[in-house]
C-alpha cells in the first residue's frame, strides 16, 4: 500500500474500499471484513448509504480478530444535505452508528443547500479532534475554489467521479492549487464503456498480467488520486487490491488519456434536475 499525505500531515491510503449501494447489513458487514482481511485500510461509507452500523460491526470484528488496530484504519463517512443545518448532531449520530470515538475523514456529500453553515460545523468538529481531516464530495472547480477562498480551514480532500473516461483534469489542477487530495468515486465508471473488457485497457494490461480494472485503478493512483473501488465478490476485492506491483508507462498513460470524454455519463451536477433531486432526497424523517 502507498499513501498520500494530506495538508495537515495525516497519511491517507491511496486505495480504499467503498460501500455505496450495499444497504444489506449482513452483506455489507461481510464484505468490509473481507476487505480488511485482504489488506484494505481505508473504508468509505456515508450517512446516505444506510450502512454505517454494518461498517462499524465489521471494523470491531476485524479489530477483535487481530486483523488490524483502529489506528491502522482510515474511516471516512459523509454528511448528507438534509442534515447540513444540524451537522454536529448528524456527525454524532454517525459516530454512534459506527461505534467509533473519531473518524479519519468527514466529508460534505454534495455542494447543494447551505453547505457553508455545514462547513463551519465541520471546522469545529475538526478542531475538536473528532475528525482527523475534513473535506467535500462532488465540488467542481468553481465550487471548491469558492469554498477555499472563504473558509478558515480549507478542504483537505475532494471526492469526485474520476475514471479512464472522465479524468477530471481541471478538478485535479484546482485540487493541486489548493493543496487538496482528489479522491475518485466510481473508479470503474459504474461499468460504463465496457470498462471490464475494454480493448485498450485490456491491451495495456497484458504485458503486466493485469486486468482492465486493475489498469483503471493504477491510472488514477499514478496521478495521485485516491481510489475506492467496490465489489461484493472476494475474488474481485482481492484483485482490485493487487495493483501495487506494476507501474504504467508514459505511453500507457497517454493511451488512457485519449479515452477521456471530458464529462460524466453517470450524473450531471450542473443540471437543475440534479440539484432538485439531491435536495429532495431524505435519509430520515
Amino acid at each position: 500500500m502507498e499513501y498520500v499525505t494530506l495538508r495537515n500531515g495525516l497519511e491517507m491510503p491511496l486505495e480504499g474500499f467503498g460501500v455505496f449501494q450495499v444497504p444489506d447489513a449482513a452483506q455489507c458487514e461481510e464484505i468490509v471484513y473481507m476487505a480488511i482481511q485482504t489488506g484494505y485500510r481505508l473504508i468509505d461509507t456515508a450517512a446516505a448509504y444506510m450502512n454505517e452500523e454494518a461498517v462499524g460491526k465489521a471494523i470491531r470484528h476485524a479489530i477483535g480478530d487481530g486483523l488490524c488496530t483502529r489506528e491502522e484504519l482510515f474511516i471516512t463517512t459523509k454528511l448528507w444535505i438534509q442534515d447540513y443545518p444540524n451537522a454536529k448532531e448528524a456527525f454524532d449520530t454517525s459516530l454512534k452508528k459506527l461505534g467509533l470515538d473519531y473518524v479519519d475523514l468527514y466529508l460534505l456529500h454534495q455542494p447543494i443547500g447551505d453547505y457553508y453553515t455545514a462547513w463551519r460545523a465541520l471546522e469545529e468538529i475538526y478542531r475538536a479532534g473528532k475528525a482527523k481531516a475534513i473535506g467535500v464530495c462532488n465540488f467542481y472547480p468553481e465550487r471548491i475554489t469558492d469554498l477555499c477562498l472563504h473558509s478558515k480551514i480549507q478542504p483537505m480532500v475532494n471526492q469526485v467521479e474520476c475514471h479512464p473516461f472522465f479524468h477530471q483534469k481541471q478538478a485535479l489542477e484546482t485540487a493541486k492549487e489548493f493543496g487538496i487530495v482528489l479522491e475518485a468515486w466510481g473508479p470503474f465508471a459504474e461499468g460504463g464503456h465496457g470498462i471490464f473488457t475494454h480493448p485498450i485497457l485490456t491491451e495495456i494490461g497484458k504485458p503486466y498480467g493485469k486486468t482492465p480494472a486493475q489498469v483503471a485503478l493504477r491510472f488514477n493512483i499514478q496521478r495521485g488520486v485516491v481510489v475506492i473501488p467496490k465489489s461484493v465478490h472476494r475474488e474481485r476485492i482481492e484483485q482490485n487490491f493487487d495493483v501495487w506491483d506494476f507501474v504504467l508507462s508514459e505511453e500507457d498513460m497517454q493511451k488512457i488519456d485519449a479515452l477521456d470524454i471530458g464529462h460524466s455519463e453517470i450524473i450531471d451536477h450542473f443540471a437543475a434536475s440534479t440539484a432538485k433531486f439531491l435536495s429532495s432526497f431524505k435519509i430520515h424523517d
